[in-house]
């Protein structure tokens, strides 16, 4: 593995993780009626922090290969929903919005697993943790929907 191309993964996933500093739940978020199983606060932050290191292990580990264009193509675009999905669901305030965006995630996240996995087992498995937890935020997300159907997203026009 390259330890420099692992940097820059590392630095693109840090980045889009950087959208969860710029829109933090809040006391919206915390107002909301949640299911009686979503993940304690302090889960958020080791499970993205452990995500974010794998899936630049496994992009620095199949960007060498030839043969790599659908895996870099699905790691460039889980990266790019995964920093669209904050401002969306927390910025915004947009739960039924945020909904296609985290569905297309979670595809691009399984493109990534299958296209890495055919590349090389490691980057492949590395992946499998953000499959689990991108499925656990999908069910979430559905779920605030449910539990807070008269939800108004963010009035844009006061600003």
């Amino acid at each position: 593995m390259d330890y420099v191309l692992f940097l820059l993964f590392l630095a693109a996933t840090f980045a889009a993780g950087s959208t969860g500093a710029l829109f933090p739940t809040g006391a919206w978020y915390k107002s909301l009626n949640k299911p009686t199983w979503v993940p304690r606060d302090w889960m958020f932050p080791v499970a993205w922090t452990s995500i974010y290191l794998l899936i630049s292990f496994a992009g620095a580990r199949v960007a060498m290969i030839d043969g790599n264009g659908y895996a870099m193509a699905f790691w460039a675009i889980q990266i790019a929903l995964n920093a669209l999905w904050t401002p969306v669901f927390f910025g915004l305030r947009r739960l039924k919005g945020s909904l296609p965006i985290i569905g297309a995630l979670w595809l691009a996240v399984l493109g990534c697993t299958i296209t890495h996995f055919q590349l090389d087992v490691w980057a492949g498995l590395a992946f499998v943790p953000y499959l689990v937890w991108v499925t656990i935020a999908t069910a979430l997300s559905i779920a605030m929907l449910r539990l807070n159907p008269d939800e108004k997203p963010l009035d844009l026009s006061a600003i």
